[in-house]
This record gives structure tokens, sequence and C-alpha cells, in this order.
């Protein structure tokens, strides 16, 4: 049987930067395989380099060291032009501080991404919609993000991340900016959704309650990955 092409793959990936005339390692030797449809949760102490990883996973910066393909496409072999069209087509994000654009209203924030894409389809538009009826907000397209509440402002932002059917989405503390009932609510729609769509998600998360909902968790030790072994009842 043929093995599928992973949705990520990390080898051998190195990254650090020199301070005060020393070299200091932030990432060393991580080797990651993700199938379509993974979703992994990322847990470590600040400064560990969690958001580091999701910024090279993304193409935002580069490794030192090793090779990061993202539905088999080497991500650093790209021109900087090429890897921002490639994030703008592939991956959907989902911050802490939601990043809505305060002079769009909820619907051209969904519509963003798409727009910027080319994609301006009567299907994509009504994929939009459909999106916000899904999040719950069909009855606020028009509004002005600020007079959202703030679970309201993630709710937006998670739909916004899959508006473009990405194949990958990093989610970074996407629950750090909410308190417990609405976080947890916003966790179960984020959920819900990439499961759905069989996409593969990264999450970088402080709390053990939201990266108990992965597949796998991972803890960044020392600039090193350490899966966690799965608890036994």
């Amino acid at each position: 049987m043929t093995r599928s092409q992973p949705a990520l793959e990390l080898v051998d990936v190195e990254k650090g930067y020199q301070e005060g005339g020393r070299r200091h390692t932030v990432l060393s030797e991580l080797n990651l395989r993700l199938e379509p449809g993974d979703f992994i949760a990322l847990l470590g102490p600040s400064g560990s380099g969690k958001s580091t990883l999701l910024n090279l996973i993304s193409g935002i910066d580069g490794p030192d060291r090793g090779e990061i393909r993202v539905a088999g496409v080497d991500l650093h072999g790209l021109s900087e032009r090429d890897r921002t069209l490639f994030r703008r087509d592939h991956v959907g994000f989902v911050f802490q501080f939601f990043n809505l654009i305060p002079t769009l209203t909820v619907e051209e924030n969904l519509l963003l991404p798409l727009e910027l894409a080319g994609r301006t389809r009567d299907e994509d538009r009504e994929r939009v919609r459909g999106l916000l009826g899904r999040v719950g907000l069909e009855d606020r397209a028009g509004a002005w993000p600020d007079r959202l509440s703030g679970g309201e402002q993630q709710r937006v932002a998670v739909a916004r991340s899959l508006a473009h059917q990405p194949s990958l989405v990093l989610a970074d503390e996407p629950t750090g900016n909410l308190d417990q009932a609405t976080g947890t609510w916003v966790l179960d729609l984020l959920e819900e959704l990439v499961r759905g769509s069989g996409t593969t998600m990264v999450m970088v998360t402080h709390s053990e309650n939201a990266a108990a909902r992965a597949d796998r968790i991972y803890d960044l030790n020392a600039g090193r990955l350490e899966l966690r072994e799965p608890r036994t009842v």
C-alpha cells in the first residue's frame, strides 16, 4: 500500500540566532510527519520556540538547516514571493488576538483571503456565508469587528482561517485571550470545522485541556520535540 503524501514534514530542522557574540539554538533536529487530517498540539513554556516553529512551518521565517515541506512543497526552496503566494493559498491562521481588519465588515474579513487569491466566484461567496452561519454569526455579516465581543471576533477569525479551504491551519494560542467558557466554545467550533474539512491543524497552546483535544501532543523542551505518551486508563 502506498503511503499518502504528508500534509506537513519537518526533516532535521534547526533554528537559532546570535546573541552577545554567542549562538543561541532555539530549535534543534526537529523531525515531524503529519498526514492529512491530523490534529496535533504543541506545548512548552514561554520562550521555548513554539511561535518560532509556527513561523518556520508557515514560511514566514526560514530554518538554518533542514527541510520543511507542506503538501509536498519545500517551502524554503521557493522564492520569497512564491512562499507568500503558497501561504496565501494553502495555510490558514488563527491568532490569540484575532487580527481582524477593523475597516472591513465581518463578511469582508472572510472574503479578503479569497479576493487576494482572485477567487470572487459566486460559490466562494456562498461558502463565506455558509461559514458565518456555521459559527453562528450570519446575522452579523455587515457588522464592524469592534462591535463584536471577543468570543465573536475569534469565531470570525476561525471562519476566516478556513474560508480559502487551506490544507493546513496554524492556531497560535487561539483561546489565550478568552474566558474559559468562551474558549471552550471556540475550541469546540474550531475542532468541528477542521475535522469536518479534513484539514491538518497544528495548535500551540499553554492549556492542557485544549491540548487534550488533539490526536497527539508534543512538548517542546530544550529546542526538541518530544511526543507525549498517551495516558492509559
